[in-house]
């Protein structure tokens, strides 16, 4: 008895108090839009700033996407199960000359909430089709030979 109250003060005093984050992408993304201005920054300066994009546009070579995720523990008895605490997407786009045009900030409360059918398609292949029974038979000819 003594063992396991051993090993649950060892356990209980081994976890940390502090809140685990884990990043992904471009860090205070927001901070970074604020200083970008319209008309005046060029494709250079935004990527001195906030560097490389994340994803060009495959249609506009002029459009270009920043994105940051930050994702955290929710708590000890959720059993380490994630919450997204930031998720934001910077989109920028260009004219032919490299001058920014256009900056929207996107965050996870101006992001759409996506509703997925949940309807099964039924197949349309049917057991006592003509071509199903030649083949079947077929097949157990093949079987039958083989084993002997």
């Amino acid at each position: 008895m003594k063992f396991i109250l051993f090993l649950f003060f060892i356990f209980l005093f081994s976890c940390s108090t502090q809140i685990v984050s884990k990043n992904h992408g471009i860090n205070s993304l927001n901070k970074k839009y604020n200083k970008i201005t319209l008309k005046e920054s060029n494709k250079n300066d935004i990527i001195e700033l906030i560097g490389p994009p994340s994803v060009i546009s495959m249609f506009d070579k002029n459009t270009w996407f920043y994105i940051e995720r930050k994702k955290t523990n929710q708590s000890l008895g959720s059993l380490g199960k994630k919450k997204i605490k930031e998720n934001n997407v910077l989109l920028v786009k260009f004219d032919n000359l490299g001058i920014l045009t256009e900056k929207k900030l996107i965050d996870k409360s101006k992001m759409n909430k996506l509703k997925f059918a949940e309807n099964v398609t039924q197949k349309e292949f049917k057991k006592n089709n003509f071509l199903f029974n030649i083949f079947t038979s077929m097949r157990e000819k093949m079987n039958s030979a083989s084993k002997k």
